[in-house]
């Protein structure tokens, strides 16, 4: 009877690796008939295709080694199959500014169904077309606005004064959850903001009263309220503006810990970077409230920003699906396949930074941080760059002021590790003490 159950087992294997491989060969044979040059690669193994080893770089000091190895072979564009999808990497800077700027009508978000799980339902990661537009461009004016700087300033700092004054009890203390501890009060006081909103709305009775929109969540709750219902308004408002106004869940959190780690290994990175702030300190005689712009005004602490960025690659690429046939630089990318802009792999390319792997702030001061450096996205790019980007700064120019004047730490040996997202190996031990 086993003899029997083991035979049908193997025949069911053959016959789905018979159909894969029919699969296959009847794609490869559409493409060919295309215009074009569709990049060069290999897929691998049918359903694994080249995951096991792209998991693998992904526990090495070098994450992109699985890239690097690719591309000189096949180019610096090139096909494979990775995470049980078959898509073709860019690592070209030029590459991915195309993928980065053009949307909806060329390409449309396309990730795997592990990270769509991660981002939520209604993450406005995964909105395309004006519903997208919409909510991108209020939560953006809403970043700008001098209420929202003014007080969002104040929140933060206090949130970080509060997370740094536990430290100094404890005898060694795990950065990496510390931090996200800290995130996460930030999001308890949106949830509660949003909360009191729609409260508002329901003692008002004037969800659909078109002049009572002041800001952005106010708007958010009249469109949303419009068509949905009150119970599922919270979880769907809470999730993009969340997203926006206090960037990532992990993506904050990780560079404030990769900030400290690399620092720690730079100490005249991190001399350099405690002159500008005690001279920030100073001037404010340490009574005047400070400002969004004191913070955004630091060259040195907005250059230390920018290469740990770089160097931590938090967001290591964007995935993207064609609408229709695409060429780009020469290279055919054909309608309904992924592409992915590897942004890990422009950070870290000798050719675009000297001495990639080492960490230098000074680099900056030629480079510049502008959104127009096709070799610096952090924050993504085209319709969908992070409106963000200055809110991020904000937080980490604060933690890292009131961190480098206040406290001294000593780091513990640690390693980073790249997959499945980029984190400490040992969550980076420290050991704080108050200056006196």
């Amino acid at each position: 009877m086993e003899w029997i159950i083991g035979l049908w087992t193997l025949m069911g294997f053959l016959l789905c690796w018979w159909f894969l491989c029919v699969r296959k060969e009847n794609q490869n044979s559409k493409v060919k008939k295309k215009k074009g040059k569709v990049p060069k690669g290999n897929t691998g193994w049918p359903l694994l295709g080249e995951t096991l080893e792209f998991i693998a770089c992904g526990y090495t000091s070098n994450p992109v080694s699985f890239m690097e190895k690719r591309k000189s072979l096949y180019g610096s564009v090139f096909k494979t199959s990775i995470l049980g999808t078959g898509v073709i990497v860019s690592t070209d800077p030029e590459v991915n500014k195309v993928i980065l700027q053009n949307q909806g009508n060329i390409f449309v978000p396309a990730y795997p169904k592990s990270v769509r799980e991660l981002m939520g339902e209604h993450s406005i990661l995964q909105m395309n077309g004006n519903m997208h537009r919409k909510i991108h461009s209020l939560l953006g004016g809403f970043l700008r606005s001098p209420q929202f700087k003014a007080r969002i300033t104040r929140d933060i700092e206090h949130s970080v004064k509060q997370c740094f004054a536990t430290w100094t009890h404890q005898p060694i203390i795990y950065l990496q959850d510390q931090v996200k501890k800290a995130k996460e009060r930030m999001m308890k006081i949106v949830r509660r903001v949003i909360e009191e909103r729609i409260n508002n709305m329901r003692n008002n009775n004037n969800s659909n009263n078109k002049d009572s929109a002041n800001d952005v969540v106010d708007v958010l709750l009249r469109d949303i309220g419009d068509t949905n219902s009150i119970s599922n308004m919270l979880e769907n408002i809470c999730e993009n503006i969340i997203e926006m106004m206090i960037p990532g869940e992990e993506t904050l959190p990780t560079a404030m810990t990769m900030s400290v780690k690399f620092l720690s290994n730079y100490p005249v990175a991190l001399s350099k970077l405690l002159e500008e702030n005690m001279e920030l300190k100073r001037r404010k005689n340490n009574s005047d409230d400070y400002a969004w712009n004191d913070y955004l005004s630091l060259p040195f602490t907005q250059n230390v920003i920018s290469e740990s960025l770089r160097m931590a690659n938090i967001v290591n690429a964007i995935w993207r699906k064609a609408v229709k046939d695409v060429d780009i630089k020469g290279y055919l990318i054909p309608k309904d396949w992924c592409v992915v802009a590897s942004l890990t792999s422009v950070h870290m390319d000798g050719m675009n930074y000297e001495n990639p792997f080492e960490f230098n702030p000074g680099r900056w001061e030629n480079i510049g941080t502008g959104t127009n450096n096709n070799c610096f996205t952090p924050f993504g790019g085209g319709q969908r760059l992070c409106p963000g980007i200055e809110l991020s700064r904000l937080e980490l120019s604060i933690f890292l002021h009131h961190l480098v004047t206040t406290y001294r730490w000593v780091a513990e040996e640690d390693e980073i590790i790249y997959f499945p997202t980029v984190k400490m190996k040992r969550k980076l031990p420290i050991s704080v003490t108050t200056i006196n």
